[in-house]
């Protein structure tokens, strides 16, 4: 409970007590208060206790009355009610009388602002989120508390809410741009959930428009004007180097500078270990441990040695003994409590440490003394641990080490990386072969290892990209990661045991939601997970090494990891999910990361059999969590706004890419080689309706069936890029090409030679025979019957393609064509590949019609086709199958039947047909007119350009065939 400062009531009292009234005894938390007051106030439960028993809202007179509290107490108590208000405990109406929030159908929560001037109310109670209109998001800012009364549903079905009360203002300082709007100046915030500018009031530092600068709030927003600040810091221009680092660590409100108290503390600690230091620490400082980092680290937490033990082996982890100079309660400890971990920009660290310490005198620099807390393994032959020891000591690191020296030296036996490593060789054997173990005993337990590229950005002079390149993981890198992993497990397993409190690192399996899109999504893949109702990581594992050689394997591996939750730091131990651990604590890391700090002093506390309280556990992993999301968050947008830099100069380029998610209102594209992504906009996938399927992943065509899906293989045009949003717009060229689907030709396409209808920009598919060897698909097979082809009346224009329409079979039309080709597939967003595919799918219910309708569609088509699309004489000859294609057309049907009575009226329209250009009006040279014939024509020649190539004749894109 929030305690309020000021005189105990015994003082202003003037020293009287008294004996506390049967109403004042009631208190339930009357204890409590005791202890802290000399004459204890109601307590705020007690408060809100009376409240709800009596069921209306009371004064402060009222409520004096029905808690017995003195005219004496009468100030310090109405304190009391105000900081309950402005802890949005209680409510005061427009006549000065306390209610209670929930009696009111007030809801508390947090604003989380949209940049589109809307926002939503994230409320304490974990219900649904409340919709704030623009007009509510007036008077607050992102991050504010506020107390809100629902009034109703929005558009979409959502609550939506009013605001009744602020109770707590999350901004004071805001960074920003400088814009002059018709001589008022203002300052535009980089934090886009802030969506109303700032009035910049005079007084403050000179800045000029453009320039990067923090405003410090002088006037919070209202109903009726904007929020008023003053500029306090004039950080530079928009693309100076480093102003991307400068704008995160303000915007996310990243502590990066150290206290007064913390800096003097700091300077008062030694440069080296000092002999006092060895006291109560065993001297390991013998023992050839070595360090092994990236090659641009600089704080080295860890230092490691393996040794063969019988069948087993013997491994020692030591790490940097930061509990030692960072004592609980000092300057040192608040500071790095506040930070919760270090920060990693690229080009720049925000440590959590000073850099004496972090680099320092706590860093396990090579060739120096340094302190550490040891955990000493014994490991079985089957990668068990037999037995573990903790225990503070001296180490001296002989080696500075990098995972790439080391890789070179175990594998690729390079000579260089040899030479380096010495006589230090035998013992990076025995930790490999360790490794080898451990790897063993991972895939037995049953833990996730997701396979992700991460990437190291390499600048110029400048301080911008100059290129991306991957960053790949060794087997030095895993070696490493298990053997922390081991410590990690032993020190939670040491505080288990002796029921000392600690942070735990949680990571709880898949919501019951998750899981079922999961499932549902592995169904169409003829996939599932195992475990019924509460998988284990070893049903992950399973599925993993299942799918691991097949061609999508990267899309069903994104979507199994999305379907975990984060894990994050708590006091109450639930075990690790994804590394199958019953209980996992971080040990490792003290130098960047704070719970690993708290998780030393617990274990030196049960070594000496006493007690470490850190303070309210809860609190301070909720806190660590929330840290380490910040620092994910600036990490984040600093390394997009670098990307877009980059992306500048290549506006209008095409690249290769994979889609790496699909949202409602687009896809986001990763592309190849740079590891870049833009996103593809909704209205950028072609004329269509696309819906999204959460559970698929993917967007999907109302009309045209299109498909865009999670891993699919783009190619993407670049069209905008822009700094101050940091982000990239792409345009899709060509799309959907899907590693669980056959593209290209089969061996039988490929080894038969289809012939060609060019048709003046016209696409003719002519499906094959139905054969016992055709691999096409059986949807293909049945699709369409009969080979004829359509003229089409005018060239195509950019903007008007032909559509090729397909009669249904007659008889005889298997002798017309015997070397018909398969159904080509459509090229993904053009419309003459939609409508092909709108003409086979009518086609396909043609086939199954009895024979009289098929008769009757057949004259329809060829009626229609005439009618439109007559050809001049001069520029087209007559074309015919002789008789077999006018036997192949005339289907008897009964007499006076419709049938009968279409194909009657389709003659007609054949002996009225124009003869000439000048009867037809004007048609362009070269139209082919190909149609099916009731009477006998003479022979057409046929064209020269009939060769094997499904080409359209006004474009050069070819239409790929899908098996």
């Amino acid at each position: 409970m929030k305690k309020e400062k000021g005189k105990t009531p015994k003082a202003a009292a003037g020293g009287s007590q008294r004996k506390p009234s049967p109403v004042r005894s009631a208190d339930p938390f009357y204890e409590r208060e005791s202890a802290t007051y000399d004459h204890p106030l109601p307590s705020r439960e007690y408060v809100q206790q009376t409240l709800a028993e009596q069921g209306v809202p009371m004064s402060l007179q009222e409520l004096c009355a029905a808690l017995d509290v003195s005219p004496d107490e009468a100030g310090l108590f109405e304190r009391r009610l105000r900081a309950m208000q402005r802890d949005g405990e209680l409510l005061r109406n427009r006549r000065d009388a306390y209610l209670l929030p929930n009696k009111a159908d007030l809801i508390r929560g947090r604003v989380s602002g949209h940049a589109d001037g809307f926002g939503f109310l994230i409320r304490d109670d974990a219900q649904p989120d409340v919709f704030l209109g623009p007009k509510e998001m007036r008077e607050v800012l992102h991050g504010d508390r506020v107390i809100v009364r629902i009034t109703g549903l929005d558009r979409r079905g959502r609550p939506e809410g009013k605001v009744v009360e602020v109770l707590e203002r999350a901004n004071t300082r805001i960074v920003g741009r400088v814009l002059n709007e018709h001589g008022v100046q203002v300052v535009v915030p980089e934090n886009r959930r802030i969506a109303q500018d700032i009035l910049v009031a005079p007084g403050g530092k000179k800045a000029l428009p453009g320039q990067v600068v923090t405003v410090e709030l002088i006037e919070q927003p209202t109903k009726f004007a904007q929020p008023i600040g003053r500029v306090i810091e004039v950080l530079g221009n928009y693309a100076d180097p480093g102003m991307e680092i400068e704008i995160a660590l303000r915007k996310h409100e990243l502590p990066f500078e150290f206290s007064s108290e913390a800096k003097a503390e700091t300077r008062k600690l030694p440069a080296a270990v000092r002999r006092k230091d060895w006291a109560g620490r065993e001297d390991i400082t013998k023992l050839p441990l070595v360090t092994i980092d990236g090659e641009t680290a600089k704080d080295f937490d860890d230092a490691v040695y393996c040794e063969r033990q019988g069948r087993g082996y013997r491994l020692i982890v030591a790490i940097a003994d930061v509990s030692h100079y960072v004592q609980p309660g000092s300057a040192l400890d608040v500071e790095s409590q506040d930070r919760g971990n270090s920060v990693y920009f690229p080009r720049r660290v925000i440590p959590m440490l000073p850099e004496k310490l972090s680099n320092g005198l706590c860093s396990l620099n090579p060739q120096v003394e340094r302190l550490c807390m040891v955990c000493d393994m014994s490991i079985g032959p089957t990668g068990e641990i037999k037995a573990y020891r903790f225990y503070p000591a001296v180490m001296f690191s002989h080696a500075r080490l990098t995972y790439n020296q080391v890789a070179a030296a175990l594998y690729d036996k390079d000579k260089a990386a040899l030479d380096t490593v010495g006589a230090l060789l035998p013992h990076l054997e025995n930790l490999d072969k360790l490794f080898r173990v451990l790897l063993k005993a991972r895939a037995k337990r049953g833990a996730i290892d997701f396979e992700t590229t991460e990437t190291r950005m390499i600048f110029d002079d400048t301080g911008k990209i100059d290129r991306i390149v991957p960053e790949v993981r060794n087997d030095a890198h895993r070696l490493i990661e298990e053997c922390m992993l081991a410590a990690n497990v032993c020190a939670s397993e040491f505080l288990q045991e002796r029921e000392h409190p600690a942070l735990y690192r949680v990571h709880e399996g898949p919501t019951p939601e998750k899981l079922e899109k999961l499932r549902g999504f592995l169904a169409e893949f003829g996939l599932g997970v195992g475990g019924g109702d509460d998988p284990k990581a070893g049903d992950y594992a399973k599925l993993l090494e299942k799918v691991k050689d097949r061609p999508d394997a990267q899309l069903l591996q994104t979507v199994m990891l999305r379907s975990l939750r984060q894990a994050v730091y708590s006091p109450d131990n639930v075990g690790h999910f994804g590394l199958a651990y019953e209980a996992y604590t971080h040990f490792t890391s003290p130098i960047r990361r704070y719970p690993d700090l708290l998780v030393h002093r617990s274990i030196k506390a049960a070594l000496e059999n006493r007690l470490y309280t850190a303070g309210d556990w809860d609190a301070i992993g909720l806190h660590c969590s929330s840290t380490e999301r910040r620092a994910d968050d600036a990490t984040r947008d600093v390394v997009a706004w670098l990307k877009c830099y980059y992306m500048q100069d290549k506006v209008g380029a095409e690249f290769s890419g994979s889609v790496s998610a699909v949202v409602p209102f687009g896809l986001f594209v990763a592309l190849d080689d740079i590891f870049i992504e833009g996103l593809v906009h909704i209205s950028d996938l072609g004329s269509d309706y696309f819906h999204f399927d959460e559970t698929r992943h993917e967007l999907a065509g109302e009309r045209t069936g299109v498909r865009h899906r999670l891993s699919d293989r783009v190619r993407v045009q670049v069209v905008r890029v822009d700094l101050e949003t940091s982000k990239i717009d792409f345009r899709l060229i060509e799309g959907a090409q899907r590693a669980t689907e056959r593209v290209g030709k089969t061996a039988k396409d490929k080894g038969a030679k289809a012939p060609e209808a060019v048709v003046a920009a016209a696409v003719v598919i002519e499906p094959a025979e139905k054969t016992g060897k055709s691999r096409a698909s059986s949807g293909a097979r049945k699709a369409v019957k009969a080979k004829a082809t359509v003229a089409v009346a005018e060239a195509p224009t950019v903007d008007e393609r032909p559509v090729a329409v397909k009669p249904a079979k007659a008889e005889g039309a298997k002798k017309a064509g015997k070397a018909a080709p398969k159904p080509a597939a459509r090229p993904v967003h053009t419309d003459v590949a939609d409508k092909a595919e709108a003409t086979a799918a009518k086609a396909k219910q043609a086939a199954k019609a009895p024979p009289e309708v098929k008769a009757a569609d057949a004259g329809k088509r060829a009626n229609a086709v005439k009618a439109v699309a007559p050809a001049p004489a001069e520029a087209v000859k007559p074309v015919s199958r002789a008789k077999k294609g006018a036997k192949a057309a005339s289907v008897p049907a009964p007499s006076g039947s419709k049938a009968a009575k279409t194909v009657k009226a389709a003659k007609t329209v054949k002996a009225t047909a124009p003869k000439t250009a000048e009867d037809a009006g004007e048609v362009s040279p070269g139209k082919e007119v190909k149609a099916v014939k009731a009477a006998k024509a003479p022979r057409a020649k046929k064209p020269a350009a009939a060769e094997t190539n499904n080409e359209t004749a006004g474009s050069s894109r070819k239409v790929k065939r899908r098996g």
